[in-house]
């Protein structure tokens, strides 16, 4: 399996902590050098394993939002 290259630009804020110390978290992740994008997903507390996940380009985390919005949330 190819390695994957990954840099945390930003992070914008964590939703919760697991008993283990991995942490929830969103952050702005540029993977294999490409346009970074919004991430959620576990990681240990060195960032250097990571959890499954979900990433998001800045279009489809404003539609979530909408989405959000609009059940009340």
């Amino acid at each position: 399996m190819a390695d994957i290259k990954y840099e945390i630009k930003e992070t914008v804020g964590f939703l919760s902590e697991s008993a283990k110390g991995w942490k929830k978290e969103l952050n702005l992740i540029s993977w294999n050098d490409k346009e970074p994008k919004y991430d959620l997903r576990d990681w240990d507390s060195e960032h250097k394993k990571m959890g499954k996940g979900i990433t998001l380009s800045v279009e489809e985390l404003k539609k979530l939002k909408e989405i959000l919005n609009d059940i009340g949330i």
